[in-house]
């Protein structure tokens, strides 16, 4: 799956989609989705955004899987695949829709974002295969996606996102990331993870889980090293990244000490939501 990097725009037909007879309009959905107001008035109206779970509308998952085909390429059968896995127990694909408050109107697929679990960290959520539609590129519609994918992580008790980019690690940085550690994404719980790790994904953020174990009597502390006088810690040197603060250990928002599997720069960064 694609990283959190949005392509350079250029021109193509918007994906459209219909609303089923027993789906409720865009200004009445479930609670599971989130309605985000209006973002603009056109001839037909004012447009509605709303972010919306795949697998809450399975009639859109071959117009999204045509959405991340053409910016990444990979079989439709292999698009598929991954998105039929989306899930609320995680890996979920939001996507965000628009209309014109309408419920009898086409509805557009306007961007798509799929989130997973971090290993070893409850709280946390990876963020990829962040993408918006090529002919609404350069509107805003980047922002209100991550900006929805924010709310929606922090209702649910989220309270750290972590992506990765190649390119666009300005973009992020105006959205309030910063330079980031690499972590671990858990793309799906396989039957095969052993019982404690499924408990520590399967149980929700602020949650607590007991384990008893046989009490061990502590080992007696090793005997203290003789005092050593301290060295002074060196000056960081601090570069100024297009108005975000950096300090400079070859990890900047101009250089990154890490690569992907290709060896190309590779951003890592978190949110704190």
């Amino acid at each position: 799956a694609g990283r959190a990097h949005p392509r350079v725009p250029h021109a193509t037909s918007l994906l459209r989609c219909c609303h089923p007879p027993s789906d409720p309009p865009l200004t009445a959905m479930n609670p599971s989705s989130h309605e985000l107001g209006s973002h603009g008035c056109t001839g037909a109206g004012v447009e509605e955004l709303s972010l919306v779970p795949l697998h809450q509308r399975p009639e859109l998952l071959e117009a999204c899987a045509e959405l991340l085909r053409e910016e990444w390429g990979k079989s439709r059968a292999s698009r598929l695949h991954a998105l039929q896995r989306s899930s609320d127990s995680f890996p979920a694909c939001l996507l965000l829709l628009r209309s014109q408050g309408a419920a009898k109107d086409p509805c557009q697929l306007v961007g798509h974002v799929r989130l997973s679990r971090v290993a070893g960290r409850p709280h946390d959520l990876f963020v990829e295969s962040v993408v918006v539609a090529r002919a609404l590129r350069g509107q805003g519609y980047g922002r209100r996606l991550m900006e929805a994918t924010e709310q929606w992580a922090r209702a649910r008790g989220f309270g750290c996102l972590h992506l990765t980019t190649h390119d666009k690690q300005h973009f992020y940085a105006h959205l309030g990331f910063v330079l980031g550690e690499p972590v671990q994404s858990v793309a799906f719980l396989s039957p095969t993870i052993p019982a404690e790790v499924l408990r520590l994904f399967s149980t929700p953020p602020g949650a607590t889980t007991t384990t008893t174990r046989p009490r061990v009597p502590p080992a007696p502390p090793p005997p203290l090293p003789p005092p050593a006088a301290p060295t002074p810690p060196p000056s960081p040197n601090v570069i100024w990244a297009r108005g975000v603060l950096a300090e400079s250990n070859r990890h900047s928002l101009l250089e990154t000490p890490h690569r992907d599997a290709k060896g190309l720069p590779l951003f890592w960064m978190k949110k704190h939501i």
